[in-house]
């Protein structure tokens, strides 16, 4: 039993911590969007949102306007209103 007990714990810490970590860290991203930022989405395409709603946003990237949902958000790579380091 004591081996079994060990294994659980492992596997708890090795990866189920780290993945509900990384979920809420998503989840607090998902938030914090907001119209202007510049977004990058889980199938790679580069866009700037326009507007948000409850649960999905309406970006532009080139010459195309689209509405997505928000958990397709990979990350947020410019922040509006913020300015940029390069």
């Amino acid at each position: 039993m004591v081996p079994l007990a060990l294994l659980v714990v492992v596997f708890y810490f090795a990866i189920i911590r780290p993945q509900q970590k990384k979920a809420k860290e998503h989840a607090a991203l998902l938030k914090a969007v907001r119209a202007g930022d510049k977004i990058v989405t889980s199938s790679g395409i580069v866009a700037i949102v326009v507007t948000v709603k409850e649960k999905t946003l309406m970006v532009r990237s080139a010459d195309a306007k689209f509405e997505i949902t928000k958990s397709a958000i990979a990350e947020i790579t410019d922040r509006s209103g913020e300015p940029s380091e390069s």
